[in-house]
């Protein structure tokens, strides 16, 4: 599972051949989430209030780059990583 950022104690990761909708992972302690790229809305799991605000404000800067990540891994390509937040 590449390990596409990771910032403040949360590590974001894509999987090949994931199921749909397009969605990215995030593992923060014992929490993991599940993202869609489209809306940014939670689809399964659950994040602190405060690490969640802080992942859609790191995904909605860099959602181009999820999509594309996204294809990357339909396509089992090597995915690119993304910088942090800052």
């Amino acid at each position: 599972m590449p390990v596409l950022s990771r910032f403040l104690g949360m590590v974001v990761l894509m999987y090949y051949n994931d199921h749909d909708p397009p969605h990215f992972h995030v593992r923060y302690g014992e929490h993991q989430a599940l993202l869609g790229i489209r809306d940014l809305r939670l689809l399964a799991g659950s994040l602190p209030p405060r690490a969640l605000g802080l992942v859609i404000e790191w995904a909605s800067r860099y959602r181009e780059e999820l999509w594309a990540n996204w294809e990357r891994a339909r396509r089992g390509e090597p995915l690119v990583p993304i910088p942090p937040l800052e």
